[in-house]
C-alpha cells in the first residue's frame, strides 16, 4: 500500500501512551497511519488526536499534536499515512 510521509514524532509519553507529533500534511480521525523507525514499526487507525489538548477531528502541516498509540515509538520516527 503507499504511504506518503505526514510527519515526526518529537515527543513521547508513557503516561497516557500518547505520540507528539509535527505534522507536514494534513491528518484526520480514521486515517491509518504507520510510524517507522530504527526499532519501531507500527500501523494504527488515528481514533484519538489532540491539539493544545484539545480533541480535534482533524489537524494541518504545522500542527503539534498528540495520538494515542498502542506502544512506545521514539523521538525522530516518521510517520507515515497509508492510503489505499
Amino acid at each position: 500500500m503507499p504511504e506518503i510521509v505526514v510527519g515526526r514524532v518529537n515527543e513521547f509519553f508513557a503516561k497516557p501512551v500518547v505520540a507528539g507529533i509535527e505534522l507536514t500534511a494534513p491528518l484526520k480521525l480514521g486515517d491509518k497511519i504507520h510510524f517507522k523507525g530504527h526499532t519501531s514499526d507500527l500501523e494504527l487507525i488515528v481514533d484519538s488526536m489532540q491539539l493544545n489538548n484539545v480533541a480535534v477531528e482533524q489537524a494541518n502541516a504545522g500542527d503539534n499534536v498528540g495520538i494515542k498509540v498502542s506502544e512506545r515509538v521514539r523521538r525522530g520516527d516518521i510517520v507515515y499515512k497509508i492510503t489505499d
